[in-house]
């Protein structure tokens, strides 16, 4: 396996400079900037361009980062459903340009990717692992699938991949599946439809930050999942964020086939944690952190 702890000239020390992250906005990249032990760097349009891979390439070979963080992406999956082939050029070959530069020059790279690269079809509620077969049902899915495949012909076994699997984020700046709900759960007249046959792990953005840095100090590369520990359906992921906001709020239990939308999402998409466990990783349960956000925001 590429995947060892300790020492290793792929382990990055995440407090010295040369560290990059893709996408100078949004909500994980802030939770980053937060987090990181030492200087960031950021790339974003128009320098960085999903849109014209070879823009990847061109900003590796140019600054020679120790480790690019890749977050950007084309992140609405309703959107990628839309229009795949956008989906496609932006997760999937971008990613391929920028992996393949940061294997020629040398540089360590983390990619974010989701639950969503499985199917979602196992009924034996056993989470996902990171050897289990992937089989994305919808545009964004496959598009995050494309961008590992060639992330990892990139390094063709070399150390200094990361792929960081994770789902459900939400955490500042806010407007994410908590704001969401709590602002339904004002407009909705009578018990507020959620779904409870869509299950996941809800992760806070400031908790995922932190253990991508600490992966990528521990560990010399390799597939991880990053997610908040235990999982939740939407259902249960709502009346927590509501017991706190919107205490006595009335649910009504729907199943997905009730909610409308364009993509279709992995209807169990909980993921295993073992390994990023077992390299000294670990994210706490996902109750304990919306408690904190809810708190504090």
């Amino acid at each position: 396996s590429a995947t060892r702890t300790g020492a290793s000239p792929a382990v990055i020390d995440p407090s010295l400079p040369g560290i990059f992250i893709s996408g100078d906005t949004g909500r994980l990249v802030r939770a980053l900037r937060a987090a990181a032990p030492g200087p960031i760097d950021g790339w974003d349009v128009p320098d960085l361009d999903l849109d014209e891979p070879e823009t990847c390439s061109t900003l590796v070979h140019e600054k020679r980062p120790r480790l690019v963080i890749h977050t950007a992406a084309m992140t609405a999956v309703d959107q990628a459903a839309l229009e795949p082939g956008v989906a496609l050029r932006r997760n999937g070959e971008a990613v391929g340009a920028l992996a393949r530069a940061c294997r020629e020059v040398g540089s360590g790279l983390l990619l974010v990717s989701t639950n969503e690269v499985f199917s979602g079809d196992r009924t034996d509620s056993r989470p996902y692992v990171e050897d289990d077969e992937a089989g994305p049902r919808n545009p964004y899915g496959r598009s995050k699938h494309v961008g590992e495949l060639a992330a990892l012909e990139a390094f063709d076994g070399a150390e200094g991949l990361w792929i960081a699997r994770t789902a459900w984020l939400y955490g500042p700046p806010g407007n994410d599946f908590p704001d969401k709900i709590t602002a339904a759960a004002d407009r909705v007249e009578g018990p507020l439809p959620v779904v409870t046959d869509e299950v996941g792990c809800p992760t806070y953005t400031p908790d995922l930050a932190r253990a991508i840095f600490e992966l990528v100090a521990r560990t010399d590369g390799g597939v991880f999942h990053l997610v908040n520990a235990g999982s939740a359906s939407r259902y249960e992921w709502a009346a927590a964020v509501l017991a706190i906001r919107r205490p006595g709020r009335v649910l009504r239990p729907i199943g997905m086939a009730e909610f409308q939308r364009s993509s279709e999402p992995p209807p169990w998409g909980v993921l295993d944690t073992s390994k990023a466990k077992a390299a000294g990783v670990e994210l706490r349960p996902w109750q304990d952190a919306l408690t904190e956000y809810l708190h504090d925001g």
